[in-house]
């Protein structure tokens, strides 16, 4: 049985996305997630968030359970805008799905109580929804999700 490196493995599942459509971005770090999202959310809602309009919906996205945030992914996130108008955006259009910009990203490094790298992140609207871990032949599948974990 031959090995891979995971650089290969991780740079192969890559060019697969991007010939199936999705858009390559390069994502190293919180700030930088924080700012595509940012900037998918007023893409695919034709909207100018402002700094506090962004928090607001940050704010509201954060909230919950696990139950409750993948509830909200459905629905549209309210916010009050710089003018004092009540406003909403989607995250995700659910009925029209090929509206959504689906995006792709290596080797984000996201620091919390852990410092965490993940090899591949599939983003919808900017959203990190799919984390893949991914390891060479002969490795135990259980390293892959200890290491998630």
């Amino acid at each position: 049985m031959t090995t891979q490196p995971e650089q290969i493995l991780e740079n192969n599942l890559v060019t697969q996305l991007v010939a199936l459509g999705y858009k390559k971005v390069e994502i190293v770090d919180e700030v930088s997630m924080l700012s595509n999202l940012k900037a998918q959310l007023e893409k695919h809602n034709k909207v100018t968030l402002s700094e506090q309009d962004f928090k607001q919906v940050l704010n509201y996205i954060n909230k919950g359970s696990i139950f409750d945030r993948a509830k909200i992914l459905r629905d549209r996130v309210p916010y009050v805008n710089d003018k004092g108008e009540n406003k909403t955006i989607e995250l995700i259009n659910l009925i029209h799905w090929c509206r959504n910009e689906y995006q792709v990203t290596q080797q984000v490094t996201i620091e919390g109580k852990y410092k965490n790298r993940y090899d591949v992140t599939i983003l919808i609207n900017g959203l990190p929804l799919v984390q893949i871990e991914l390891k060479r032949r002969g490795l135990e599948l259980k390293e892959a999700f200890n290491q998630i974990n």
